[in-house]
């Protein structure tokens, strides 16, 4: 029988086997971004979950937040928040890319 601590050990490698697994598959989507000045950031609105990541990495203050009504009847929400790149401060530095829990962002030609 294994006991509480040897669970939590193993619990405690997993996360970390799985962590590195999933920074491992970003880092090389990173480096497969486009980026610089021929680049923006985009963001699908399908996918962003208003978390308010990418606001906090983004040195540039290219993005903002803003309120859009929600289209679900099963939800009593009015408002859901969404992201939005503003281009012209948008140095395609892909940050936000990164800090994007659900990948609703990507970078497209300018």
């Amino acid at each position: 029988m294994v006991s509480n601590e040897d669970l939590q050990k193993r619990r405690a490698a997993e996360q970390e086997r799985i962590a590195k697994t999933l920074a491992e598959a970003k880092g090389e989507h990173y480096e497969t971004l486009k980026h610089g000045e021929t680049a923006v950031a985009f963001v699908h609105e399908d996918k962003c979950i208003g978390c308010d990541q990418c606001t906090l990495v983004c040195d540039d203050n290219a993005i903002e937040l803003f309120d859009k009504k929600m289209k679900s009847a099963l939800m009593k929400v009015e408002n859901n928040r969404k992201a939005r790149i503003l281009r012209d401060p948008c140095t395609g530095c892909r940050l936000c890319v990164l800090a994007c829990p659900t990948d609703a962002i990507d970078m497209i030609n300018r």
